[in-house]
């Protein structure tokens, strides 16, 4: 098989596929794995796919903003003992901000009911919150984005330049070590960048998938984070790089359940 053709080969199985392992396509074109992972960075670089911790995923994938009732589900222990994490990183009459991700949904619901002032532009978050008295809660307004139940757009990305928060609690889509946090679209990356501007302090919340996968759109660089609370399934090789880059780094152990 000539290179041009390889090359051809591992696009159209990428998008087949949606995502697939070094390990697959060393195999099923009969190259070496380091020779297919020189194959994945050239494919990256001219825009035809997106590289991932040992692998790679269409384009399509990284452009599609999956519904929140997917979201939700997937992975949910991981996230909820995230989120259980993260809020003991709140204290009384701080003002934080919450983005539309999952993980701070959970947050959201496991807040208790104490002296906060609480931004946010997840409809669900706030909806959570507003059972709790002593909270406030602020809501961006916006365009509304049906996939995550978040208000995004020119409204939303001034309604943030209004505030100044103690501490961000955000995810993302794809978090490299290499290139920092992406988003799957302009939209919501905007809006990120919004909140990182307007925070002191940055946690990502992110377990362990979203890890060396880029997205389409870059958010920000690792020197905007101060803390990252993930999961037990991350790279140990990661967490000491994202320590040596002077970032905290909570890890939780693994589930005895």
């Amino acid at each position: 098989m000539l290179v041009a053709e390889r090359l051809q080969r591992i696009v159209d199985l990428v998008n087949e596929r949606k995502s697939i392992r070094v390990s697959e396509l060393s195999e099923l074109c009969d190259v070496t794995e380091e020779t297919i992972r020189r194959d994945l960075d050239k494919l990256e670089a001219e825009g035809k796919l997106a590289r991932t911790h040992g692998g790679a995923i269409s384009l399509a994938e990284t452009r599609t903003e999956v519904p929140y009732y997917e979201r939700e589900i997937v992975r949910s222990e991981e996230k909820r003992r995230i989120a259980e994490e993260a809020v003991k990183l709140i204290r009384p009459k701080d003002r934080i901000l919450l983005d539309a991700s999952s993980t701070a949904w959970y947050m959201a619901r496991l807040i208790p009911d104490m002296p906060l002032t609480v931004l946010t532009n997840s409809i669900k978050a706030a909806v959570e919150l507003a059972g709790k008295e002593k909270i406030q809660v602020i809501s961006t307004g916006g365009i509304l984005s049906p996939g995550s139940l978040s208000y995004v757009g020119p409204l939303a990305e001034r309604a943030l330049e209004l505030y100044h928060v103690d501490r961000l609690f955000l995810s993302c889509k794809g978090a490299r070590l290499d290139r920092g946090l992406s988003e799957s679209n302009e939209l919501q990356a905007l809006v990120k960048q919004r909140m990182i501007a307007a925070a002191d302090e940055v946690v990502l919340l992110a377990d362990h998938s979203k890890f060396e996968v880029q997205a389409f759109t870059h958010v920000a660089g690792w020197d905007r984070v101060t803390r990252v609370v993930t999961d037990a399934g991350t790279a140990a090789g990661d967490v000491a790089r994202l320590r040596e880059m002077g970032i905290d780094v909570t890890q939780l152990t693994a589930s005895s359940s």
